[in-house]
């Protein structure tokens, strides 16, 4: 079950590697965290300020770590039940997994693409 689900998250973030980064849920979370690599899930809204500001960085960073970290972004506006179990608050709103999926981090508001890739070198993502 485990494989099955690494790989449709691989498949999910292959397609997104080359069009704007897609709303995930649940199930593209947990795959991500499943599969051995830091992970950054953004909280936001497509319609949020800070969040439209954001998602040019978030799309070219998720290129940029292909195979090496997950960046995903989940429209809570679509879906805000979503945010409950990671009790955020307030979007946008970043959090950092490690490696083993354990929350390594949080940012609430926007976030510039240095931070975030500090935040993954401390993370161990070269």
């Amino acid at each position: 079950m485990r494989i099955l689900l690494t790989l449709c998250c691989l498949l999910l973030l292959a397609t997104s590697a080359f069009a704007e980064l897609p709303s995930g849920n649940q199930f593209t979370i947990q795959a991500a965290l499943a599969s051995g690599r830091p992970t950054l899930v953004d909280f936001g809204a497509r319609s949020c300020i800070p969040c439209k500001k954001m998602a040019p960085i978030l799309e070219q960073l998720e290129k940029e770590y292909w195979g090496r970290a997950n960046v995903i972004f989940i429209d809570v506006w679509k879906d805000n039940k979503i945010a409950v179990p990671y009790r955020v608050q307030m979007i946008p709103t970043q959090i950092f997994f490690d490696a083993k999926g354990k929350e390594a981090g949080r940012h609430i508001g926007f976030m510039d693409r240095q931070p975030i890739i500090d935040t993954f070198t401390k993370l161990g993502v070269k």
